[in-house]
């Protein structure tokens, strides 16, 4: 519990559509209960979403600030919050609280494997990597396989109704830091900054020269004396076409299909 002590929700400076706001504003109704998944595509792209992922850690460390620490009879918790890395292990997030490492979430890159594993981890609010999303297709009955559409990325009926009865709130970040088109912005705090720097240093899944480029790029990122982020508020649809470009069938999709 690394931020604990250290960083607080009045710590971040939060904005929607240029007036101030609060972490509610951009995740309605938010609780300690909310499970936040962020689905990341390259190496250190998650960092782009990191004013938002440390101002919901604080937010949920101040619903049990009075009872946090490491003695007995104290708790020791972790949010709920998932880092889902897309075809390969990006970075390493221990620094910034996504703990215990089984939280660090390896999936295939197809659309299909991707919501299955947001839905395993019952995933309420979803931070998909900005794209142009590709067509989706729900999956009703194996003779629809026949005349798939290869642009498309598919995805069984039953996996899209899990997500859209429980995903109370969709986000487009950039890798950058700054999404295009952005409603949201949030500056984050020399405490959070550190624990990003920390997450990068400390990353052995970085190269020496990709750890140089992610450092210097949070650089860009200053405005008044504060890294900002921005971000655009998405419908679930959206964020479903925006989890990968890639439309190729998995072998475990096809054979979902072949068992239908």
């Amino acid at each position: 519990m690394h931020t604990t002590t250290k960083i607080h929700s009045a710590d971040f400076e939060l904005s929607a559509c240029g007036r101030p706001a609060s972490l509610e504003h951009i995740f309605p109704g938010f609780n300690r209960l909310d499970r936040i998944g962020f689905v990341v595509r390259q190496p250190g792209g998650g960092i782009g979403a990191s004013a938002l992922l440390m101002a919901a850690m604080a937010k949920f460390y101040d619903f049990y600030r009075e009872q946090l620490g490491n003695k007995p009879g104290r708790l020791r918790i972790y949010p709920e919050f998932y880092i889902f890395h897309v075809g390969d292990r990006y970075m390493d997030h221990y620094w910034m609280d996504i703990w215990p490492s089984h939280k660090e979430v390896d999936v295939a890159d197809e659309a299909e494997q991707i919501l299955e594993a947001i839905n395993d981890r019952g995933i309420t609010r979803l931070l998909v990597p900005d794209a142009a999303p590709v067509n989706t297709v729900a999956l009703y009955e194996r003779a629809a396989a026949e005349t798939l559409d290869p642009s498309s990325a598919t995805f069984l009926a039953e996996t899209v109704s899990s997500a859209e009865t429980r995903i109370l709130s969709a986000l487009a970040y950039s890798a950058t830091g700054r999404t295009k088109n952005a409603d949201i912005q949030i500056g984050s705090c020399p405490e959070a900054e550190n624990c990003v720097l920390a997450s990068i240093n400390s990353s052995h899944k970085l190269t020496d020269s990709e750890r140089e480029q992610l450092r210097t790029s949070r650089q860009f990122l200053y405005t008044d004396g504060r890294v900002t982020e921005t971000y655009r508020r998405i419908p679930l649809s959206d964020a479903l076409g925006m989890l990968t470009p890639c439309t190729r069938l998995s072998e475990t999709t096809l054979n979902y299909m072949l068992n239908m």
